[in-house]
């Protein structure tokens, strides 16, 4: 397995991209891995690289403007960031790597992403984790209790070792969105009857920012033939971390199970 890391251009932005290559990924889907709302490739603790050597493909993760080693966000954040990030920014990032038809893992905000993506775009397999779309209160009540505990925990200052001086503006650009009394009607359950390719849906039995329910209505709206949900047990908003051999064999064994010749 050989990793190097590039920028490429997209738009007008500068994004940091983690190549992951192996001889025996050539002929298979590349996989992608989509971070979390203030995530980045170093925050996914080398999970990825577990995946890749486990299903033998090759695999791209990246840092979204803002975050990470990627250029900064450069305007206000908009009420519809996740749909503009699956239509308009990922679409072009997977075009600049010459990546067609992935499988797309995504955590959190990278798993709403992933949704909306394989919703318009062709996708060969979609893993979600704490994947959303649309605002329950629990959410709302989790990002409350993070705000408020920003400074007294000194969260501003791991996050810096991830995010450099772009840190306090990502923080806010993800709670004050999510805040935002617009942001309550805010919701892609509609794009869900589009996803036709094969869909597991993961998320902690105590995610502290959803309920069971929203797992278990993303897999009933979406049209697949394929499509499972897994809820893991003790486990809260991150179970690749927190879980992460069940969410290991849960994920190599959905990809082996629904992809040609693996």
């Amino acid at each position: 397995m050989q990793i190097h890391y590039s920028k490429i251009q997209v738009h007008d932005k500068q994004l940091y991209i983690q190549h992951i290559e192996q001889s025996s990924g050539k002929d298979k889907p590349t996989i992608v891995f989509l971070h979390e709302g203030l995530g980045c490739i170093d925050l996914w603790k080398g999970f990825p690289q577990k995946v890749l050597e486990a299903t033998g493909h090759n695999g791209i993760v990246f840092d979204r403007q803002g975050y990470g080693k990627s250029d900064p966000l450069s305007e206000t954040r908009p009420m519809d960031y996740l749909q503009q990030e699956a239509l308009h920014w990922l679409p072009t990032t997977l075009d600049a790597l010459g990546i067609k038809n992935p499988i797309i893992i995504g955590h959190s905000d990278g798993g709403t992403i992933g949704l909306v993506y394989a919703s318009h775009y062709p996708t060969h397999l979609l893993i979600t984790e704490a994947a959303h779309i649309y605002v329950e209160e629990v959410t709302l009540e989790g990002i409350e209790a993070v705000k408020g505990i920003f400074d007294a925990r000194n969260m501003a200052k791991r996050l810096e070792k991830y995010h450099g001086d772009k840190t306090l503006t990502i923080f806010g650009a993800w709670a004050d969105t999510w805040l935002h009394p617009d942001f309550k009607d805010w919701n892609v359950s509609q794009y869900m009857k589009d996803i036709t390719c094969p869909t597991l849906v993961i998320q902690g039995k105590q995610d502290e920012y959803a309920t069971d329910a929203h797992a278990e209505t993303i897999v009933e709206l979406i049209s697949s033939d394929t499509k499972e949900v897994l809820l893991v047990e003790d486990c809260k908003h991150s179970p690749h971390l927190e879980a992460k051999d069940v969410v290991l064999d849960a994920m190599v064994g959905f990809i082996k199970a629904n992809i040609t010749n693996e």
